[in-house]
């Protein structure tokens, strides 16, 4: 059966949709995430073919350098602030949405935790996750 998923901004004027399965469902614990989402992780679903996820809507991203050097490119609404999805330079093909931007979050079905050793007491997350120092290699 395939799943479909499609979210968008708080305002609605970014909008996404893709019947494609993702490759991974993550926490991230790293610092970016947690200072870019004023909390203890961000939560992803990434998909394998950027190509297969249409989006309307125009996004203004930033930059950051993950632990490999190469950037993170963010993309949120410029109306409302939303994050909505980030890319990767050295991975153009992926894309990951947040969870919390899906129209229906509870499709969320986290395989694992990134950055795990940098999360907080107060932030908890399944134990029975499978928690990485690091990304996971791909």
């Amino acid at each position: 059966m395939t799943r479909h998923f499609a979210g968008g901004c708080a305002c609605g004027a970014i909008r996404y949709e893709t019947s494609s399965e993702p490759i991974v469902e993550i926490h991230c614990q790293c610092r970016d995430c947690q200072k870019r989402s004023g909390t203890g992780h961000s939560s992803y679903l990434t998909f394998a073919g950027r190509a297969d996820v249409a989006i309307a809507g125009e996004a203004k991203s930033w930059r950051v350098a993950g632990d490999s050097g190469n950037d993170k490119i963010h993309a949120f609404c410029p109306t409302c602030g939303t994050p909505v999805y980030l890319t990767f330079q050295a991975m153009p093909e992926l894309i990951a949405v947040h969870a919390a931007s899906l129209d229906d979050p509870g499709q969320f079905n986290p395989h694992m935790v990134a950055y795990g050793i940098r999360g907080h007491g107060w932030d908890r997350i399944d134990p029975a996750l499978r928690v990485f120092e690091r990304m996971p290699p791909g």
